[in-house]
């Protein structure tokens, strides 16, 4: 057996490559430092003063934030490697085409196939009363499938996105008042909930390679809104379903809370929740993968060392996916709802209210879509809409939404009381912001509720109900809906204040050129 002498430029490259690699984990994982310390150090403060967890509990929440910073570090890496990259060249490789019928196809095939990948879906399937599983999942794919032919088609021929998205959402309201109150929130939940880590990089990096095709100067606005009428899609599709089955009672089933005598047993608690996600999360994987390869095969034929990148990145975003899932899912989830409990049944059961909204400004940041959003937000714009800006307005959003949410809990107010104004204020702004703003307004709204918000401020809000002794599917649920809302005033309204800022500096800048000029030069027109 002979051995072959690799050269020096070989082991130069690999070492180059190792480097490179080292660098990128390193400034993710500050990243994700940066993301969930805050949470964690809010819970830790209130654990040890007005709402104590016990020990297991506490344990299961420190050992799921471990797993959520070390899977956000690698799910990040594995966006921007894999995911970002494969959504991009379909994209382009479906518009150069020039058939609308093989892009219609295509489009409805991606959106089928990515929305029942989502493992957020099967979370949502478990908390649909009187509707079986599979077609409450099938039913929720078409919509997202069909939406996103919409928003494609919206991109190809330069159609404006407010007076459809005024469109969409008067037959989401009107369908409203037909709907069984058991299934209005989770209706409105299912929005947000379906545009998760798994739908949010591949739809957005396929809106940027359709708009990379166009010439025009509106082609950049356009590659947002992909997202915004995607999540119209499983709304009403789960309305309709409610319309159609109308169910009689709701079922919800709360979390157990974990009791562990030593270490061992909470290791064993963890190991055991594992192998659930190593199987969820390939079979959600797979279907995209193999997609993919058709599309290599017939008409990307990219190059072996791009392919190789491609697929160490889909191996990051699958062991980063794993791993946060089992930590919000086994970690926070059981958390959220005893501390929901707690903080509601203190003495001043109103505290819940402030203490959510300083978690909803903080939590949105752990959000893995979050992080994928606001960097191609700012990559699109060069830096125009900056990710600094884009995550505090995101963070307002949640926070107000969170404090809503909680006043609903202890209220027992109807959610279409907050989302009819709400969603009303958010399509009048559109009409007077810049394009981009309201595309990537109605973006954030799907991007910031995602598996954080599911695994940790829904089981807030539900133990808080408990303790008031609220009903569960009408009042506790809706946190996922009002997460989505909040954020398309926020960042709209940031980008009518930078209209306005423009403006101003435009009138100030003009007479102050001209009060520089000599009275007698002449002007020409």
């Amino acid at each position: 057996m002979t051995f072959v002498q690799p050269s020096p430029q070989h082991i130069r490259k690999v070492v180059r490559h190792r480097l490179k690699l080292r660098q990128i984990l390193s400034e993710k994982w500050k990243e994700a430092l940066q993301a969930v310390l805050p949470i964690i150090t809010i819970v830790l403060a209130l654990s040890f003063t007005i709402a104590p967890l016990s020990p297991s509990v506490l344990l299961c929440f420190l050992m799921g934030a471990v797993l959520i910073l070390v899977g956000m570090m690698f799910f990040t890496t594995g966006a921007e490697t894999a995911m970002t990259p494969m959504g991009e060249r379909i994209g382009t490789a479906m518009t150069k085409t020039k058939k609308l019928g093989v892009v219609i196809t295509l489009s409805f095939l991606l959106g089928f196939i990515i929305t029942v990948s989502e493992p957020d879906l099967q979370v949502l399937a478990s908390q649909v009363p009187s509707v079986p599983n599979l077609i409450l999942i099938l039913s929720v794919a078409c919509g997202v499938g069909v939406f996103l032919v919409v928003s494609l088609l919206r991109m190809l021929f330069s159609i404006a996105l407010p007076p459809l998205l005024v469109g969409c959402y008067a037959v989401v309201f009107l369908l409203a008042f037909f709907v069984p109150p058991e299934f209005l929130a989770v209706a409105f939940d299912s929005g947000g909930v379906t545009t998760g880590p798994m739908t949010v990089p591949f739809i957005m990096a396929l809106g940027v390679g359709i708009s990379a095709i166009r010439s025009d100067r509106h082609a950049a606005d356009d590659s947002f809104g992909l997202v915004a009428l995607s999540s119209i899609g499983p709304i009403l599709a789960v309305m309709i379903l409610g319309i159609i089955y109308n169910p009689n009672e709701s079922t919800y089933t709360p979390p157990i809370l974990p009791e562990m005598q030593d270490s061992s047993e909470l290791f064993e608690l963890f190991r055991t929740g594992i192998p659930t996600y190593l199987i969820e999360i390939a079979v959600s994987l797979l279907p995209i993968i193999l997609f993919f390869l058709a599309a290599q095969f017939l008409v990307l034929r990219l190059s072996k060392r791009k392919l190789f990148q491609i697929g160490m990145g889909l191996v990051y975003t699958y062991i980063g996916l794993v791993l946060f899932l089992t930590g919000a899912n086994v970690g926070f989830m059981p958390a959220g709802h005893y501390l929901g409990q707690q903080l509601a049944s203190y003495k001043y059961s109103a505290v819940v209210i402030p203490v959510a909204m300083v978690m909803g400004y903080f939590i949105v940041r752990a959000e893995p879509a979050v992080y994928v959003l606001n960097r191609q937000v700012e990559e699109i714009t060069d830096g125009a809409i900056s990710a600094k800006a884009m995550g505090i307005g995101l963070s307002v959003g949640v926070s107000i939404s969170l404090g809503l949410a909680m006043i609903r809990v202890l209220t027992g107010i109807s959610i279409l009381w907050f989302l009819i104004p709400g969603y009303a204020l958010a399509l009048i702004i559109s009409f007077f912001v810049p394009k981009i703003y309201t595309a990537i307004a109605f973006d954030s709204g799907g991007v910031a509720s995602g598996p954080m918000t599911a695994a940790f401020l829904l089981p807030l809000a539900q133990g808080a109900c408990t303790a008031v002794g609220g009903n569960m599917v009408t009042d506790a649920f809706g946190v996922v809906a009002m997460v989505a809302m909040t954020p398309l005033i926020t960042i709209q309204v940031m980008g009518l204040a930078a209209k306005l800022m423009q403006r101003r500096k435009t009138e100030t800048a003009a007479p102050a050129a001209f009060a520089d000029m000599d009275e007698n030069a002449i002007i020409e027109l």
